[in-house]
């Protein structure tokens, strides 16, 4: 006779998904992979060639711009897709739905590629006898208007895939550590396969690579659609089933709507020449305004928060760490900028007769990442079981000082340059190297540590304040791209001198996170 025996696993029932499964996980879990990965071939693919494109000359089918101002715009862009991403997952929240707002995303951001990849076909129309009449103004419209289009379904997309990733696994599932890290080993993958194929597609032409970048994105989009039916039952759409929410919908909506035609106003005001626009100085004022703001916000949280005395401690160490989150990425950001262009400008790229293509560097970090991260993860393990493993400020502390070092190295490459010689591809690749080892010591744990540090009342808008971190880090490195970039005689002979003031700051950081750890270790109390 078939009995039913029960299981006496606890893991076993949390691991019962109610959907398709494939290799242990929910099958929902591949259609996100592949769609982030195809967004990040999108992401990576543009950010490979969006400093080279700005700084690049008119005659050579860029726009032209100095290095200060296609710095600041770098930043303002990058910052952009961050801090997008707290209004993106607010409104998936209240009024799309998670894969909804995913769709929409997608399909934003491709509008924004082939707005980029546009001025292509009159370039072309117009190398074939047609006059080219006001292509520098339509080279330099469509492409801030796709910068634009991309910003808005970042922060559509971005925040919403990884949440609907969390919602495939059930509650204490000890398999959802390991389903983020397959998630995140398809942005790594769209992060090194991109630069390679839009950096080549480029040097045909610019727009090429932006509409490569785009179609990524729209292959990313197919598939989604195609297994869509593997994520039913996640991240539906928002019910709106009585009186008091159809209000609320509604009222959302009149907000959405209301933002939409400011922002279309003052988009026509700039683009039809009414309004003059200084990236630099806006670049410089933001990173002061949200820095005002984000600590104005937590002393409110710590004063005014209604918090007990142990909780007011966590969201202290917060605020401090957000300055060190904040340099840290400020220098490694400057991958797609300052170290795009030395790329470009000062490294001998000749291998075998073909020259390689300055945006192939951008890969670098992506393969460290897939090579190395296993390595961390098993040696934090190893760590931890003799008692040895470093705490979270001690790692903070380890990121900024490999970061230094990264740029220790680049310090010497730079002399090089300002020797007038062409520096060899490896200063770059051992930088990445020593930057991929940074990151993979500090960005885990910062998002983790700020998980365990928020007061649960406040656990969104905690993260929220750390995403702004990572967002003011790369808008000051597109700041420091402006100055540290070598786009003159002058400032190339200064290149040196800027790198090492980078060196003594990350360095400098470090060692500052090293002699404060102990004071951070007991306001943490019970988290390590």
């Amino acid at each position: 006779m078939e009995k039913n025996i029960p299981s006496n696993s606890a893991t076993e029932r949390m691991d019962l998904y109610p959907g398709p499964t494939m290799f242990g996980h929910p099958k929902g879990l591949m259609t996100l992979f592949f769609t982030e990965m195809w967004e990040r071939f999108s992401y990576y693919g543009m950010r490979a060639l969006l400093i080279l494109f700005m700084t690049a000359a008119v005659a050579d089918g860029g726009l032209g711009f100095d290095d200060k101002t296609s710095g600041a715009i770098y930043g303002l862009y990058t910052m952009g897709v961050y801090l997008l991403a707290l209004p993106g997952g607010w409104f998936a929240d209240r009024l799309f739905g998670l894969k909804k707002s995913v769709w929409y995303g997608g399909i934003i951001i491709a509008l924004g590629h082939f707005t980029m990849a546009l001025p292509g076909i009159f370039h072309m129309l117009g190398d074939s006898g047609v006059a080219r009449v006001g292509l520098t103004a339509l080279d330099t419209n469509s492409f801030f208007l796709g910068l634009i289009l991309i910003v808005i379904g970042t922060g559509l997309l971005k925040p919403n895939i990884s949440s609907i990733v969390g919602q495939l696994y059930p509650s204490g599932s000890i398999k959802r550590d390991a389903g983020f890290s397959i998630f995140y080993m398809g942005i790594n993958l769209g992060g090194f396969i991109a630069p390679l194929a839009c950096s080549a597609v480029a040097t045909v032409d610019w727009h090429l690579g932006f509409g490569l970048a785009g179609l990524g994105m729209v292959i990313g989009l197919v598939q989604y659609r195609l297994s869509g039916s593997n994520l039913d039952g996640y991240g539906e759409e928002v019910a709106f089933d009585t009186p008091e929410k159809k209000r609320e919908k509604s009222l959302m909506v009149k907000i959405l709507l209301g933002i939409g035609a400011v922002v279309v106003f003052l988009l026509a005001m700039i683009f039809l020449g009414f309004v003059q626009v200084n990236a630099s100085v806006i670049a410089e004022w933001s990173g002061i305004v949200f820095l005002v703001l984000a600590y104005a916000y937590l002393l409110y949280v710590i004063f005014f928060g209604g918090l007990n005395s142990d909780e007011r401690k966590k969201v202290t160490v917060i605020g401090i760490l957000f300055v060190f989150s904040a340099l840290f990425w400020s220098g490694f950001e400057q991958a797609g900028s300052t170290l795009n262009l030395f790329a470009e400008r000062f490294t001998d790229r000749n291998m075998m007769g073909w020259e390689i293509p300055a945006g192939f560097f951008q890969s670098i970090n992506s393969l460290f990442i897939i090579i190395f991260a296993p390595f961390f993860g098993a040696l934090w393990i190893w760590l931890g079981r003799r008692n040895m493993e470093p705490n979270s400020p001690l790692k903070f502390a380890l990121g900024l000082i490999q970061l230094g070092m990264g740029f220790l190295v680049m310090y010497f490459a730079a002399k090089i340059a300002a020797a007038g010689d062409l520096a060899a591809p490896n200063w770059l690749i051992f930088t990445y190297l020593l930057h991929t080892f940074g990151e993979l010591s500090l960005s885990p744990v910062g998002l983790s540590l700020v998980t365990k540090l928020a007061p649960k009342r406040y656990g969104g808008q905690m993260m929220g304040v750390w995403f702004l971190s990572v967002a003011l880090g790369n808008l000051f490195a597109g700041l420091i791209a402006g100055e540290a970039s070598g786009g003159t005689e002058e400032a190339i002979l200064q290149m040196p001198d800027q790198y090492k003031l980078i060196v003594m700051t990350a360095i400098g950081a470090g060692g500052l996170l090293i002699l404060i750890s102990s004071p951070l270790r007991k306001l943490m109390g019970n988290v390590r």
